[in-house]
Protein backbone atom coordinates (compact mmCIF):
# COMPACT_ATOMS: atom_id res chain seq x y z
CA UNK A 1 0.00 0.00 0.00
CA UNK A 2 1.34 3.79 -1.25
CA UNK A 3 2.71 6.09 1.97
CA UNK A 4 3.44 9.46 1.91
CA UNK A 5 4.80 10.93 5.41
CA UNK A 6 3.27 14.39 5.67
CA UNK A 7 6.30 16.17 6.84
CA UNK A 8 6.76 20.26 6.56
CA UNK A 9 8.78 20.60 3.63
CA UNK A 10 7.80 17.47 1.30
CA UNK A 11 7.60 18.33 -2.41
CA UNK A 12 4.89 16.12 -3.42
CA UNK A 13 2.23 16.27 -6.01
CA UNK A 14 -1.27 16.57 -5.93
CA UNK A 15 -1.57 13.04 -7.32
CA UNK A 16 0.85 11.24 -4.89
CA UNK A 17 -1.52 12.61 -2.21
CA UNK A 18 -4.92 11.33 -3.59
CA UNK A 19 -3.48 8.05 -4.12
CA UNK A 20 -2.19 8.02 -0.16
CA UNK A 21 -4.84 9.87 1.46
CA UNK A 22 -8.11 10.31 -0.83
CA UNK A 23 -9.63 13.01 -2.58
CA UNK A 24 -9.87 14.04 -6.04
CA UNK A 25 -7.10 15.36 -8.08
CA UNK A 26 -8.76 18.02 -10.15
CA UNK A 27 -11.40 19.20 -8.24
CA UNK A 28 -9.97 22.82 -7.49
CA UNK A 29 -7.71 23.85 -4.41
CA UNK A 30 -9.66 22.85 -1.38
CA UNK A 31 -9.93 18.76 -1.67
CA UNK A 32 -12.28 16.97 0.63
CA UNK A 33 -11.02 13.29 1.51
CA UNK A 34 -13.66 12.03 3.57
CA UNK A 35 -12.41 8.08 4.07
CA UNK A 36 -9.03 9.62 5.82
CA UNK A 37 -11.18 12.77 7.36
CA UNK A 38 -8.77 16.08 5.60
CA UNK A 39 -8.94 18.66 3.66
CA UNK A 40 -6.15 19.86 1.71
CA UNK A 41 -5.57 23.17 0.62
CA UNK A 42 -3.66 23.93 -2.46
CA UNK A 43 -2.43 27.20 -3.00
CA UNK A 44 -1.16 29.22 -5.45
CA UNK A 45 -0.37 32.79 -5.28
CA UNK A 46 1.10 33.02 -8.56
CA UNK A 47 -2.93 32.29 -9.71
CA UNK A 48 -4.26 35.52 -8.23
CA UNK A 49 -0.99 37.47 -9.43
CA UNK A 50 -1.79 36.94 -12.97
CA UNK A 51 -5.37 37.90 -12.40
CA UNK A 52 -4.76 41.33 -10.73
CA UNK A 53 -4.95 40.29 -6.90
CA UNK A 54 -2.05 39.33 -4.28
CA UNK A 55 -4.04 38.01 -1.18
CA UNK A 56 -2.34 34.97 -0.94
CA UNK A 57 0.27 34.42 1.49
CA UNK A 58 2.02 34.39 4.63
CA UNK A 59 0.34 37.64 6.07
CA UNK A 60 2.05 39.54 8.55
CA UNK A 61 1.33 38.32 12.08
CA UNK A 62 -0.82 39.58 14.40
CA UNK A 63 -1.58 39.46 18.09
CA UNK A 64 -2.67 35.19 17.76
CA UNK A 65 0.50 34.79 15.39
CA UNK A 66 1.03 33.63 12.30
CA UNK A 67 -1.51 33.60 9.33
CA UNK A 68 -1.65 32.62 6.10
CA UNK A 69 -4.64 33.86 3.78
CA UNK A 70 -5.96 31.71 0.95
CA UNK A 71 -8.32 33.09 -2.07
CA UNK A 72 -11.71 30.34 -2.21
CA UNK A 73 -12.72 28.79 -4.91
CA UNK A 74 -14.63 30.16 -7.82
CA UNK A 75 -12.60 31.81 -10.67
CA UNK A 76 -15.76 34.32 -12.38
CA UNK A 77 -18.56 36.21 -10.40
CA UNK A 78 -19.16 36.37 -6.86
CA UNK A 79 -17.01 33.62 -4.77
CA UNK A 80 -20.48 31.39 -2.98
CA UNK A 81 -19.86 29.55 0.93
CA UNK A 82 -20.52 26.29 -1.20
CA UNK A 83 -19.11 23.46 -2.73
CA UNK A 84 -15.26 23.98 -1.59
CA UNK A 85 -15.46 26.92 0.52
CA UNK A 86 -18.04 25.36 2.69
CA UNK A 87 -16.03 22.30 3.05
CA UNK A 88 -13.28 24.89 4.43
CA UNK A 89 -15.60 26.53 6.46
CA UNK A 90 -17.99 23.24 7.81
CA UNK A 91 -13.93 22.35 9.23
CA UNK A 92 -14.75 25.07 12.33
CA UNK A 93 -17.06 22.02 13.28
CA UNK A 94 -16.17 20.93 17.08
CA UNK A 95 -17.35 17.64 16.30
CA UNK A 96 -15.37 17.77 12.99
CA UNK A 97 -12.41 18.22 14.63
CA UNK A 98 -13.17 15.93 17.65
CA UNK A 99 -13.47 12.87 15.05
CA UNK A 100 -9.85 13.48 13.36
CA UNK A 101 -10.57 16.19 10.83
CA UNK A 102 -7.37 17.96 9.79
CA UNK A 103 -6.82 20.89 7.16
CA UNK A 104 -2.87 20.83 5.65
CA UNK A 105 -1.74 23.39 3.64
CA UNK A 106 0.53 23.09 0.18
CA UNK A 107 1.81 25.56 -1.39
CA UNK A 108 2.49 25.86 -5.58
CA UNK A 109 6.00 24.72 -6.17
CA UNK A 110 6.82 25.37 -9.56
CA UNK A 111 6.20 22.07 -12.64
CA UNK A 112 7.07 18.54 -12.21
CA UNK A 113 10.09 18.07 -14.46
CA UNK A 114 8.71 16.86 -17.73
CA UNK A 115 5.52 17.51 -16.71
CA UNK A 116 2.89 19.58 -16.86
CA UNK A 117 1.88 18.98 -13.51
CA UNK A 118 2.45 22.03 -10.87
CA UNK A 119 4.56 19.92 -7.68
CA UNK A 120 3.44 21.30 -3.96
CA UNK A 121 5.52 21.99 -1.03
CA UNK A 122 3.54 20.72 1.68
CA UNK A 123 3.57 23.67 4.30
CA UNK A 124 1.52 21.92 7.81
CA UNK A 125 -1.47 21.38 9.19
CA UNK A 126 -3.24 23.97 9.43
CA UNK A 127 -6.98 25.41 10.96
CA UNK A 128 -9.04 28.20 9.92
CA UNK A 129 -9.34 31.16 12.73
CA UNK A 130 -11.97 30.93 14.90
CA UNK A 131 -12.53 34.64 15.28
CA UNK A 132 -12.57 35.27 12.00
CA UNK A 133 -12.66 32.42 9.58
CA UNK A 134 -12.54 34.79 6.56
CA UNK A 135 -12.98 38.45 4.89
CA UNK A 136 -13.97 39.10 1.74
CA UNK A 137 -12.45 41.02 -0.63
CA UNK A 138 -12.98 42.89 -4.07
CA UNK A 139 -10.96 41.00 -6.93
CA UNK A 140 -10.90 40.57 -10.58
CA UNK A 141 -11.75 37.19 -11.88
CA UNK A 142 -10.24 34.97 -14.67
CA UNK A 143 -12.65 37.15 -17.08
CA UNK A 144 -11.44 40.54 -15.16
CA UNK A 145 -14.24 41.13 -13.88
CA UNK A 146 -14.14 42.78 -10.57
CA UNK A 147 -16.33 40.35 -7.79
CA UNK A 148 -16.69 39.14 -4.19
CA UNK A 149 -14.12 36.62 -3.22
CA UNK A 150 -13.93 35.14 0.51
CA UNK A 151 -10.27 35.19 1.75
CA UNK A 152 -9.78 32.43 4.48
CA UNK A 153 -7.71 33.27 7.58
CA UNK A 154 -5.20 30.17 8.42
CA UNK A 155 -3.24 29.05 11.61
CA UNK A 156 -0.86 26.74 12.43
CA UNK A 157 -2.65 23.81 14.22
CA UNK A 158 -1.42 23.08 17.80
CA UNK A 159 1.82 21.65 17.84
CA UNK A 160 2.28 22.53 14.03
CA UNK A 161 5.62 23.04 11.98
CA UNK A 162 5.38 25.25 9.45
CA UNK A 163 7.53 25.22 6.42
CA UNK A 164 7.54 28.68 5.55
CA UNK A 165 10.02 30.83 3.15
CA UNK A 166 9.95 34.04 2.56
CA UNK A 167 9.06 33.86 -0.89
CA UNK A 168 5.38 32.39 0.43
CA UNK A 169 4.82 36.45 1.81
CA UNK A 170 2.13 37.86 0.66
CA UNK A 171 3.48 40.11 -2.36
CA UNK A 172 3.50 43.75 -2.23
CA UNK A 173 0.67 45.81 -4.44
CA UNK A 174 2.34 47.01 -8.10
CA UNK A 175 -0.44 50.55 -7.36
CA UNK A 176 -2.05 52.15 -5.10
CA UNK A 177 -5.68 51.32 -5.60
CA UNK A 178 -9.30 52.52 -3.70
CA UNK A 179 -12.43 50.47 -4.25
CA UNK A 180 -15.77 50.85 -3.26
CA UNK A 181 -17.19 47.89 -1.21
CA UNK A 182 -21.41 48.75 -1.06
CA UNK A 183 -23.81 48.21 1.42
CA UNK A 184 -22.96 45.25 3.11
CA UNK A 185 -25.52 42.61 3.40
CA UNK A 186 -24.23 40.05 6.09
CA UNK A 187 -22.30 37.13 6.48
CA UNK A 188 -23.74 33.78 6.82
CA UNK A 189 -23.82 31.85 9.72
CA UNK A 190 -20.57 29.80 10.65
CA UNK A 191 -20.07 26.64 12.18
CA UNK A 192 -20.02 26.11 16.20
CA UNK A 193 -16.39 27.39 17.11
CA UNK A 194 -13.99 24.80 18.70
CA UNK A 195 -12.84 25.43 22.22
CA UNK A 196 -9.31 26.75 22.52
CA UNK A 197 -6.84 23.85 22.72
CA UNK A 198 -3.50 24.43 24.52
CA UNK A 199 -1.45 26.88 23.41
CA UNK A 200 0.71 25.68 19.88
CA UNK A 201 4.09 25.86 19.61
CA UNK A 202 4.80 26.67 16.52
CA UNK A 203 8.24 26.65 14.34
CA UNK A 204 8.69 28.53 11.45
CA UNK A 205 11.97 27.50 8.76
CA UNK A 206 11.89 31.05 6.90
CA UNK A 207 15.11 31.34 4.53
CA UNK A 208 -8.75 46.21 2.84
CA UNK A 209 -18.91 46.35 2.81
CA UNK A 210 -19.87 44.73 0.90
CA UNK A 211 -17.22 44.45 2.83
CA UNK A 212 -19.73 42.37 4.84
CA UNK A 213 -19.34 43.30 8.43
CA UNK A 214 -17.62 41.65 11.09
CA UNK A 215 -20.81 39.45 12.49
CA UNK A 216 -20.55 36.61 14.18
CA UNK A 217 -22.61 33.98 16.15
CA UNK A 218 -21.63 34.34 19.38
CA UNK A 219 -20.33 36.93 21.55
CA UNK A 220 -16.89 35.94 22.15
CA UNK A 221 -15.18 32.73 21.12
CA UNK A 222 -11.78 31.33 22.45
CA UNK A 223 -8.46 31.61 20.12
CA UNK A 224 -4.78 31.01 21.17
CA UNK A 225 -1.72 32.45 20.38
CA UNK A 226 2.09 32.33 21.79
CA UNK A 227 1.43 34.02 24.76
CA UNK A 228 -1.35 31.74 25.36
CA UNK A 229 -4.87 31.46 25.50
CA UNK A 230 -6.69 34.61 25.12
CA UNK A 231 -10.70 35.84 24.81
CA UNK A 232 -11.30 36.80 21.41
CA UNK A 233 -14.42 38.94 21.85
CA UNK A 234 -16.35 39.43 18.86
CA UNK A 235 -17.72 42.72 20.29
CA UNK A 236 -16.58 45.04 17.57
CA UNK A 237 -18.05 43.16 14.47
CA UNK A 238 -21.76 43.04 16.58
CA UNK A 239 -21.77 46.73 17.37
CA UNK A 240 -20.89 47.60 13.92
CA UNK A 241 -23.64 45.60 12.73
CA UNK A 242 -25.77 46.82 15.36
CA UNK A 243 -25.01 50.53 13.62
CA UNK A 244 -25.64 49.46 10.64
CA UNK A 245 -29.53 48.69 11.51
CA UNK A 246 -29.35 52.47 12.92
CA UNK A 247 -27.82 53.71 9.86
CA UNK A 248 -30.78 52.24 7.59
CA UNK A 249 -33.01 52.90 10.09
CA UNK A 250 -32.38 56.69 9.67
CA UNK A 251 -32.33 55.95 5.85
CA UNK A 252 -28.38 56.61 5.42
CA UNK A 253 -26.66 55.83 2.74
CA UNK A 254 -23.05 53.43 3.61
CA UNK A 255 -20.28 51.36 2.88
CA UNK A 256 -16.81 51.09 2.78
CA UNK A 257 -13.09 51.23 1.04
CA UNK A 258 -10.66 48.09 -0.03
CA UNK A 259 -7.13 50.35 0.18
CA UNK A 260 -4.13 48.96 -1.41
CA UNK A 261 -0.59 50.74 -1.04
CA UNK A 262 1.69 50.49 -3.21
CA UNK A 263 4.58 48.43 -2.34
CA UNK A 264 2.80 47.10 0.58
CA UNK A 265 1.02 43.86 0.69
CA UNK A 266 -2.50 43.12 1.90
CA UNK A 267 -5.61 45.67 1.82
CA UNK A 268 -7.08 48.40 4.23
CA UNK A 269 -10.30 47.84 5.06
CA UNK A 270 -12.27 50.62 6.88
CA UNK A 271 -14.95 49.86 9.28
CA UNK A 272 -17.51 52.11 7.88
CA UNK A 273 -18.42 55.37 5.70
CA UNK A 274 -21.56 57.04 5.93
CA UNK A 275 -22.19 58.12 2.74
CA UNK A 276 -24.98 60.41 3.69
CA UNK A 277 -23.22 62.26 6.40
CA UNK A 278 -19.23 62.04 5.03
CA UNK A 279 -18.16 60.31 8.28
CA UNK A 280 -15.55 57.75 8.52
CA UNK A 281 -16.27 55.52 11.42
CA UNK A 282 -13.34 53.17 13.10
CA UNK A 283 -15.28 50.73 15.55
CA UNK A 284 -13.75 48.88 18.77
CA UNK A 285 -14.88 46.25 20.85
CA UNK A 286 -13.82 47.95 23.89
CA UNK A 287 -13.44 51.89 24.97
CA UNK A 288 -9.66 51.30 26.60
CA UNK A 289 -6.92 54.19 25.84
CA UNK A 290 -5.03 51.61 23.41
CA UNK A 291 -8.27 50.60 21.41
CA UNK A 292 -9.11 54.51 20.83
CA UNK A 293 -5.31 55.34 19.99
CA UNK A 294 -5.34 52.76 17.60
CA UNK A 295 -8.50 54.39 16.10
CA UNK A 296 -7.25 57.28 15.63
CA UNK A 297 -4.02 56.55 13.99
CA UNK A 298 -6.36 54.03 11.72
CA UNK A 299 -8.80 57.11 10.36
CA UNK A 300 -5.96 59.48 10.01
CA UNK A 301 -4.16 56.52 7.85
CA UNK A 302 -7.46 55.67 5.68
CA UNK A 303 -8.24 59.07 5.16
CA UNK A 304 -4.61 60.03 3.27
CA UNK A 305 -6.17 57.28 0.64
CA UNK A 306 -10.22 58.00 0.04
CA UNK A 307 -10.82 60.50 -2.06
CA UNK A 308 -14.55 61.34 -1.31
CA UNK A 309 -16.72 65.23 -1.59
CA UNK A 310 -15.06 67.77 0.88
CA UNK A 311 -15.43 67.87 4.45
CA UNK A 312 -14.58 64.17 5.14
CA UNK A 313 -15.39 64.04 9.40
CA UNK A 314 -13.75 61.38 11.22
CA UNK A 315 -15.60 59.52 14.26
CA UNK A 316 -14.76 56.29 16.25
CA UNK A 317 -17.31 53.63 17.38
CA UNK A 318 -17.33 52.86 20.95
CA UNK A 319 -19.85 50.66 23.02
CA UNK A 320 -19.32 52.62 26.17
CA UNK A 321 -18.14 55.76 26.92
CA UNK A 322 -13.95 55.94 27.60
CA UNK A 323 -12.42 57.61 30.14
CA UNK A 324 -12.80 61.89 29.81
CA UNK A 325 -9.38 62.45 29.13
CA UNK A 326 -9.55 59.70 26.28
CA UNK A 327 -12.92 62.02 25.61
CA UNK A 328 -10.42 65.17 25.30
CA UNK A 329 -7.97 63.16 23.48
CA UNK A 330 -10.60 62.84 20.80
CA UNK A 331 -12.17 66.09 20.74
CA UNK A 332 -8.45 67.37 20.24
CA UNK A 333 -7.87 65.82 17.36
CA UNK A 334 -11.58 66.84 16.11
CA UNK A 335 -12.98 63.17 16.06
CA UNK A 336 -16.64 62.73 16.82
CA UNK A 337 -17.49 59.83 19.36
CA UNK A 338 -20.57 57.72 19.11
CA UNK A 339 -21.28 55.20 21.80
CA UNK A 340 -24.00 52.11 22.18
CA UNK A 341 -26.70 52.93 24.44
CA UNK A 342 -29.61 50.53 25.38
CA UNK A 343 -32.10 52.92 23.45
CA UNK A 344 -29.86 53.30 20.37
CA UNK A 345 -26.27 55.29 19.41
CA UNK A 346 -25.54 58.42 21.93
CA UNK A 347 -23.44 60.85 19.04
CA UNK A 348 -25.76 60.08 16.65
CA UNK A 349 -25.78 61.79 13.64
CA UNK A 350 -22.45 63.32 13.98
CA UNK A 351 -22.91 66.84 14.41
Amino acid sequence: MPSLDLTPGLITTREKVAEVYGGSVFSGGIVPAKASKKVFVYSDPAVGEKHGYTFDGWAESDEFGLLYLYTGAGGTGDQQLKRGNKVLLDTLDEAWQADGGQVHLFVANGKVPGKAEVSQRYVGQVVLDAAQPYEERKAPGSDDVMRWVFVFRLRPAEGATLALTEADEVPPATQTTVLDLPKATGAPKLPKAPAAPKTPKVAISTGAKDKPTEQHVTAQTVSHHPGGQRAVMRREGQLVAEFEKCLEAAGHEFKSFQITVKGEPGALVPDLYDATENVLYEAKGAATRSNVRMAIGQLLDYRRHIKVPPGLRLAVLLPTPPTADVRDLLAAQNIAMVTQTESGFAGFPVS
